[in-house]
Order: structure tokens, then C-alpha cells, then sequence
């Protein structure tokens, strides 16, 4: 009886798992295909693709998540520089050194970015602030009016989430206009860096994205942004009596680094267009089966957006998006087809986001302006980069030692044989 049941059962239930994996893998080539156009922000191609997903979660019953309908709206500001009218230089005793754009450095375009500026500059480490460890790069420096230079990283004795949270461009913004910061240099340790050189700096020519109706706050844009390539980084340092490979060694150790004025002052011409752009995010609704937890909310969420077509260099790219983020995507619609046969007892609120290529954009308008009370969502378990390269055997979990619910993914995965 028991091998009986075991062989009537096991083939229904692969079956079943064959027939998701399917329904998953097509909903994953068909936001990815050429029809989208890779959909970057505020494109016709990122348009048609919210409206697919839209229509994926009308076709299984799901609620629009806020009255006007499934695609809440995102408005833009948009900047793009000309760089052939702007121009960058370190300004030392009379004499100026003229630095070539997308060679040794590029402008890191931001909501505050744009004129002429001139100003000394101070290297201050990896400029974070923590105040949890009582970590402050930036104390005991007179930087009001200047440039922070500092080299992308933290400390080994700093944990790498806070380490992250405070490296966003929000957070470490925010500590550097409270000292009084009017632009920064960030120096890429080649040690540490994901993309090489030649494929970042065709970044600098893209469009820069910031939310037209959510305030920055303290963490507004300073008036000069600059990345700079690691191979020309030595130049920064001249004269001022440490240099370049003593910074990456004590950085390689994971120890401090100093804090220093440099010999020249910064001089840079920032040259910008501007205009305004309209998005959607996407949200849909699975009312709880209880009613007294039907009120509260777990946001399943995953970013639609990714890279469009490129035209650099004169060659047309087509960036589909495939593991990023399509697969999240897709997740989104074949757990709502799940869920829809058996509801949770909380609701389920299902997100697939803007922009987040630009800067998590589409996210931080949900926190700002969410369909259904802040206070009532309870958790958000965000989607992105599956890599179905080979039998599923590890997940990467941020935040697992966040919260709670880091027991709860440990536990679940611990029941599949999954690290």
C-alpha cells in the first residue's frame, strides 16, 4: 500500500511542481523579450511591460491595491549632462591639471548637481558615519564649504549591513551636509568593485532619476558629485604626503584610514538638461481568510525595471533583464496564482517596483505614499536576481539577522536542504 501510494503520489506532485516551474520560466521570456525593450524607467517598453503584469494579476482575481487601479503613478525629475560643455581639474599652486571625463573620473549626476564650483578638499577615509558603533569619519574635521574625498568602503570592525546602510547615498549625504560638505569625490577600490571601468563610466551618460513628489530632505544632493577611476587615483594625492597604495593597504587590512587635507582645491563645470518623466509602480491585492488579520499586510515586492536598450558608443544594446529582475517578477505572478487558491490568513500585498535601477526610486515612493496604511504592513519580503543556473541548494538572505523572520526563512529553508 505504502509503495502504491508513494507511486501515485510522487508523479502528481512533480508534475505539478514541472507545470509552475513552466509557468514561471514563460512569464520570465516574455518580460524579457525584445517586446519590452528591456524596460528601462519611464519607457514605452516599461509601460507595456507594468501593463502585462497588471493584467497577469486582474486575470487571477487579485484586488487593485489602491482605488484608481493596479498601477500607481511615479513622477520624475530627469537630468542629463552635456558633457562636452562641462569639464573637471585640480587647481594647485597656479597650475592646473585637467582631468579627462569617462577617462580618469566622471560627474555622478544628483538632484543637487549642476554650475560651477570651486573648493578645497580634505580626504576623509571611507567619509561614513555610524553612529551605532560610534564611528564617525567625518569628526574633528573643519569641512564646512569643502570637498570630502573619500574611498568607497568601511572598516572590517563596522558589520556589513550597517556598513551598507550607511555607504547609501541617502545616509552618508545626509551626515555630510550636517558638517557642512559641498561636494564629494569617491574613489572605487579595485578590490571591491563588481564592474570594471569600462563598462561603469558608460554609465555617466545615462539619464539621472530623482522622485518629483517625495522630498529628499536632509539627504538632498550635494553640488558636485565625482567618481574616480582607481588605475588614475594617485594624482588625488600628490602633495599631501600619503598616497594612493598606502590608502588601498590599509583598506586591504580592513583597518581606518587617515584623515588628511590634500594639496589642490577642486574645480568643476557641470553642464545640465533637464525635464520631467511618468511611471507606475504595480500593486495588487489577496485579501486575508481571517478577519481579524485581514487588515495587516505582508508585501511580497520585486523591481520590474532594468537597463532599456543603450546606444553607446554608437552600438544599439538590448538589455533583457532576464535573472534581473524578471525571475523576481515572474515569482510575484506564480506566487499570486498560488496564494489565490489558498489564502493566507494576513493579506498580501503584491509590489513590483520602478526605477530601482535608478536608485530604488520606485520603492521609496511606496514607503512615501503606500496603498494601504504604513502601519499596517507588517512585513516585505523583496524578490531579485534568482539564478536558476543549477539545482536550488543556498539563498542569499539580506537582513536574515534583521528581524525575526530571519528564523523563520532559516527554518523553512533547514525543511527543503537548503543553506
Amino acid at each position: 500500500m505504502k509503495r502504491r501510494f508513494f507511486i501515485f503520489v510522487l508523479p502528481l506532485s512533480l508534475l505539478a511542481a514541472l507545470s509552475a516551474g513552466r509557468s514561471w520560466w514563460s512569464l520570465v521570456e516574455e518580460l524579457s523579450s525584445e517586446k519590452y525593450e528591456g524596460r528601462a524607467t519611464a519607457s514605452e517598453g516599461y509601460r507595456k511591460a507594468a501593463e502585462f503584469v497588471a493584467g497577469q494579476f486582474k486575470n487571477l482575481g487579485l484586488k487593485p491595491a489602491a482605488g484608481s487601479g493596479y498601477l500607481l503613478p511615479v513622477r520624475f525629475q530627469v537630468r542629463r549632462i552635456r558633457e562636452a560643455e562641462s569639464s573637471l581639474k585640480l587647481v594647485r599652486g597656479g597650475i592646473q591639471e585637467w582631468l579627462e571625463l569617462g577617462e580618469d573620473a566622471y560627474f555622478t549626476l544628483n538632484a543637487g548637481a549642476g554650475g560651477t564650483i570651486r573648493a578645497p578638499a580634505v580626504f576623509v577615509g571611507y567619509g561614513l558615519t555610524v553612529p551605532e558603533r560610534n564611528y564617525d569619519d567625518l569628526a574633528g574635521l573643519d569641512l564646512k564649504g569643502k570637498i570630502a574625498v573619500f574611498l568607497r568602503g568601511g572598516p572590517a570592525s563596522i558589520p556589513g549591513p550597517l556598513r551598507a546602510h550607511y555607504q547609501s547615498g541617502a545616509e552618508r549625504t545626509a551626515f555630510l551636509r550636517k558638517a557642512g560638505v559641498i561636494g564629494t569625490v569617491s574613489i572605487l577600490d579595485p578590490k571591491t568593485m563588481d564592474v570594471p571601468w569600462e563598462r561603469l563610466r558608460l554609465v555617466r551618460l545615462e539619464p539621472f532619476f530623482s522622485l518629483k513628489d517625495v522630498p529628499a530632505g536632509e539627504a538632498a544632493g550635494l553640488n558636485l558629485a565625482v567618481t574616480v577611476n582607481p588605475d588614475k587615483a594617485e594624482r588625488w594625492f600628490a602633495g599631501s604626503g600619503h598616497s594612493f597604495e598606502e590608502i588601498l593597504k590599509l583598506a586591504g587590512e580592513g583597518l581606518p584610514l587617515p584623515r588628511f587635507p590634500l594639496a589642490y582645491e577642486v574645480q568643476a563645470e557641470v553642464a545640465l538638461d533637464g525635464s520631467t518623466a511618468q511611471c507606475a509602480n504595480v500593486a495588487a491585492v489577496i485579501p486575508g481568510r481571517d478577519s481579524r488579520l485581514r487588515n495587516e499586510y505582508v508585501v511580497l515586492s520585486a523591481h520590474l525595471d532594468h537597463l532599456g536598450i543603450s546606444e553607446a558608443g554608437g552600438n544599439r544594446t538590448f538589455f533583457p533583464g532576464a535573472m534581473d529582475n524578471a525571475a523576481g517578477v515572474a515569482s510575484l505572478i506564480e506566487v499570486a496564482r498560488q496564494l489565490r487558491r489558498a489564502p493566507p490568513r494576513r493579506s498580501v500585498l503584491f509590489a513590483a517596483f520602478t526605477g530601482e535601477e535608478k536608485g530604488l526610486l520606485g520603492s521609496r515612493h511606496f514607503a512615501a505614499s503606500p496603498p494601504v496604511p504604513l502601519s499596517s504592513i507588517v512585513a516585505d519580503l523583496n524578490l531579485d536576481m534568482f539564478l536558476p543556473l543549477h539545482e536550488l541548494r543556498w539563498l542569499t538572505v539580506y537582513g536574515l539577522e534583521e528581524s525575526s523572520l530571519g528564523r523563520d526563512a532559516e527554518a523553512v529553508a533547514r525543511s527543503l536542504g537548503i543553506k
